[in-house]
């Protein structure tokens, strides 16, 4: 059900949209100095995806904003769906490969590099971060409370995948996405370095 989604035509650029909405929102809220933003993208190669969309400029910019007030020139980076944080590979890419990964046989990490490209080191990286980074930041800690009921935190993502109640496995991925997009900018409060 999972391994298709990222082969899905409507998830990017349903992903973009959403960056772009945060980015609206980031933008219309200006700068703390009171001066207007202006867009200072990010170049991003990102991985993972089709080959159409790794090509595809709408998709190799991390969306950002700086201050255009003389003596300020603050950096404001809104949320992001599209990617999760530093990280190269895009945020579907992350989430699914992880909830696919959910066992770690040989056979298992073998289909997930035919899938993405990703090396079997590279996802027990993404699994451990799920497992220990990801359950000891301060935004898990105060926002697995706004769940309905608790997760199993062992089996994280799959366990928070399915916590989105939703017609498509599509939409459960978007509404994720959404969910752990405050750990895509720098904060203190996060607790992941980024």
């Amino acid at each position: 059900m999972y391994r298709n989604l990222l082969n899905e035509s409507s998830l990017y650029p349903i992903l973009r949209k959403l960056d772009e909405e945060l980015a609206a929102e980031t933008k219309k809220l200006g700068c703390p100095c009171g001066g207007q933003l202006d867009r200072a993208n990010y170049p991003r190669k990102p991985r993972g995806a089709a080959p159409e969309v790794e090509r595809d400029p709408a998709y190799r910019q991390r969306l950002s904003f700086c201050c255009a007030e003389e003596g300020c020139r603050r950096r404001r980076t809104p949320a992001s769906v599209l990617f999760l944080g530093r990280k190269v590979y895009l945020g579907a890419v992350v989430v699914v490969v992880s909830v696919l990964r959910q066992g770690p046989s040989p056979a298992r990490l073998a289909r997930l590099k035919k899938l993405v490209g990703v090396s079997a080191r590279t996802v027990r990286r993404w699994h451990k971060w799920w497992l220990e980074s990801f359950v000891e930041s301060d935004f898990w800690k105060a926002a697995r409370g706004r769940l309905r009921a608790p997760l199993e935190e062992r089996e994280l993502p799959r366990s928070l995948l399915e916590a989105f109640e939703a017609n498509s496995a599509l939409l459960q991925l978007v509404y994720l996405l959404r969910f752990v997009s405050p750990l895509t900018i720098p904060s203190p409060t996060t607790g992941l370095g980024f």
